[in-house]
């Protein structure tokens, strides 16, 4: 069974890093673009970074560029997230997701389209405190 496992999430200071993980199993994520999205309380929920299949390429929200970084592993078959110089308004579930960019000339896509990844992780709660 193919699934998504987020974890590296917990409470942290304004200011704090974490690194946030995407391990998945029952498959490898080679030639899967990779996204993380959140989803606060009430809100909808908004793509933060994603990665390539190739790695090359990567795409972030305006409101984490500079502070995010996304990665992967494909020994480890996992993607992160590195989230630097958090703020209050990072607080939110964080989901990572796949997208199957295995064909013709797709190492290179990403986007965040929620719509255009179709296996989900449960997700990883992430809370900064001011």
């Amino acid at each position: 069974q193919s699934q998504l496992v987020e974890s590296g999430g917990g409470l942290v200071q304004s200011g704090g890093s974490l690194k946030l993980s995407c391990a998945a199993s029952g498959f490898t994520m080679d030639w899967y673009a990779v996204g993380w999205f959140r989803q606060a309380p009430g809100k909808e929920r908004e793509g933060v970074s994603s990665i390539s299949s190739s790695g090359g390429n990567t795409k972030y929200a305006d409101s984490v560029k500079g502070r995010f970084t996304i990665s992967r592993d494909y020994v480890k078959n996992t993607v992160y997230l590195q989230m630097n110089s958090l703020k209050p308004v990072d607080t939110a579930v964080y989901y990572c997701a796949t997208r199957w960019s295995g064909s013709n000339h797709e190492e290179q896509w990403v986007d965040l389209i929620r719509d255009e990844f179709n296996l989900w992780g449960l997700g990883t709660q992430v809370t900064v405190s001011s």
